[in-house]
């Protein structure tokens, strides 16, 4: 799996708006994923968010959505927030947690196989109510590949961004500064 993140910060980039109208809080309420229509299309998808928003789990979910893209590429982003602090209050925290998850799914052999696979982390301007700070969009994609090539490759690789963020420890300091 190739695996890289970066920062997409001020001007025209986009800002993780967590708690927006129809948000579902799957950290307090997993037994609603399956509500989301999203899952109701890519089971995979379903799987990920409980374990991303687990009670082990360093992260919560904010948004999601997959989708197929032009010559057979299956994709999906979902995006992540600290659950100490709600947002990351430095991006450099959000950089930690970045360069921790890609360095164990680049580690991950058994991805090696089959379509190709990429995961791409992006920190970006979040908002969680009154909260202001960073989060992260983790971008994954698979392909190109005959749809269920695609599919199934695309549910690996959710299930190694999960076992990925898993194994990420909460740092002292993590959380936002307005708190």
């Amino acid at each position: 799996m190739e695996a890289d993140w970066e920062v997409e910060i001020g001007g025209a980039a986009a800002v993780i708006e967590a708690e927006w109208p129809g948000f579902i809080d799957l950290r307090n309420d997993p037994e609603r994923v399956h509500e989301l229509e999203e899952v109701a299309g890519f089971a995979p998808l379903g799987k990920l968010l409980r374990a991303l928003n687990a009670p082990a789990s360093p992260v919560w979910t904010a948004k999601c959505d997959v989708w197929e893209a032009e010559l057979g590429e299956l994709c999906c982003y979902v995006d992540l927030l600290p659950v100490i602090g709600r947002v990351f209050a430095e991006w450099a925290e959000a950089e930690k947690f970045c360069r921790a998850v890609v360095d164990r799914l680049a580690a991950k052999p058994d991805l090696d196989s089959g379509p190709e696979t990429t995961a791409d982390l992006v920190i970006r301007a979040a908002v969680a109510g009154q909260l202001e700070g960073f989060g992260v969009t983790a971008y994954l994609s698979a392909g190109p590949a005959a749809k269920a090539d695609a599919e199934k490759a695309l549910g690996t690789a959710m299930d190694a961004l999960a076992d990925a963020v898993l194994l990420v420890e909460p740092r002292a300091g993590d959380g936002s500064k307005l708190q």
